[in-house]
């Protein structure tokens, strides 16, 4: 007699449900699969935090684009160290709906981490290429921004589409979250005006002393936004490398991201990142402001392939690569608090003391952040100086 597949499996459960009961055991329960709600996502922030907000007494202000739990993790690392000197502070998020980004775990990590001095500004309005570059749906949102906050930020992320810049798209290239470039790119715009619209008045006319950071494409967003371009591969556009291998013989001053683990992508060890010197521009802000000398090559910690190309109106570059290739720092020239960096001071593995890196696969032994800035003056002082030079700011 032949027994079905069906059959057979009931069979076997059945002798397994038996054992258990003769030895006196519980048959293991099947594990209960996730209800839809718990697969879902948590949902975004819905807060609208300047609709009904104050302007800030007594507590400094700090609004962020890019709110993500990487970022306020971020933040948390400097506040933790003493980077941000403020006693009493308080960050905004300021992101649109329909961005790629799910806010609901940065909102997550807000509750359970009981950061009371963290709110979220979700942006609604309709954005599109034709509108980024003058007066918009979001207008309203940027302007309460500019006018109840001490100062913003502009983090990281990923490629600005190119037609955002006047320029056919790459094919080293990759678009992944239209609408952050949108929302972001306007509001430079509307902040610091560009060469797209010479009667446009920016908000940054009334108070051309307000602090901004663009960091990594931070910086390449406000250079784009104010009417530059951008290199859309430094390795293949500025060097001419085709290949991997190309790259790493241009040495590591010149990397501007780690290529080995492109090679290499079991060894966990290899630094994703790159840690390299750069050239400070005279009468930049470092140099002016921070105390630097021209002559200083501090190391930073970078991750991009892209980088600024034709610059925007009114900036310059504050610091280069020691070939002098790629812009690795923007000031501008109008507004002295406005400032780009290409490198990444806000990562908190820079602080971490454990070796735990490499940047090749045939390095012997591993290094920490903190002591391999230490040993390569002034790279440290850099960061804190950056830091304390931003945050001051902001205080005044």
């Amino acid at each position: 007699m032949k027994i079905s597949r069906a059959g057979f499996s009931f069979v076997v459960g059945l002798l397994a449900a038996l054992t258990a009961n003769v030895l006196g055991q519980t048959p293991p329960a099947k594990p209960r699969p996730a209800s839809k709600l718990e697969r879902q996502p948590p949902a975004q922030p819905a807060e609208r935090f300047f609709d009904t907000a104050a302007a800030p007494k007594g507590v400094t202000r700090l609004a962020v684009f890019y709110p993500s739990a990487g970022s306020l993790r971020a933040l948390l690392a400097l506040k933790d160290r003493g980077f941000i000197p403020q006693k009493e502070v308080e960050v905004v998020g300021v992101f649109h709906l329909k961005e790629k980004t799910n806010y609901g775990e940065s909102l997550r990590l807000v509750k359970e981490a009981k950061l009371s001095w963290v709110h979220f500004h979700a942006v609604t309005a309709e954005l599109g290429l034709e509108t980024l570059y003058r007066p918009n749906g979001i207008s309203e949102d940027i302007r309460r921004v500019f006018e109840l906050t001490d100062g913003l930020v502009f983090f990281g992320g990923p490629d600005i589409p190119p037609a955002a810049y006047g320029e056919k798209t790459d094919l080293q290239t990759k678009v992944e979250d239209p609408y952050r470039h949108y929302l972001e790119l306007s509001a430079a715009f509307q902040l610091l005006g560009g060469s797209q619209s010479q009667d446009f008045k920016p908000l940054l006319a009334k108070k051309p002393d307000f602090p901004v950071l663009g960091i990594c494409l931070g910086l390449q967003t406000l250079n784009a936004a104010t009417g530059g371009t951008l290199v859309q591969d430094v390795w293949s556009d500025l060097y001419g490398a085709k290949f991997v291998e190309d790259v790493i013989a241009l040495g590591q001053p010149n990397w501007h991201t780690n290529p080995y683990p492109r090679l290499f992508p079991l060894d966990r060890a290899l630094l994703s990142y790159m840690l390299h010197p750069i050239h400070l521009t005279p009468g930049s802000q470092f140099t002016s402001a921070m105390g630097f000398k021209p002559g200083d090559q501090p190391y930073v910690m970078s991750a991009h392939h892209q980088s600024a190309g034709r610059l925007g109106k009114g900036f310059r570059p504050a610091a280069m690569s020691l070939d002098k290739k790629v812009v690795e720092a923007i000031d501008h020239e109008a507004y002295p608090n406005v400032l780009g960096v290409q490198f990444h001071p806000e990562f908190p593995m820079l602080w971490e003391t454990e070796p735990r890196y490499k940047i090749a696969p045939e390095d012997k032994g591993l290094f920490a952040c903190r002591p391999y800035l230490e040993k390569r003056p002034p790279s440290w002082a850099f960061h804190r100086k950056l830091w304390a030079w931003f945050f001051g700011k902001l205080k005044k």
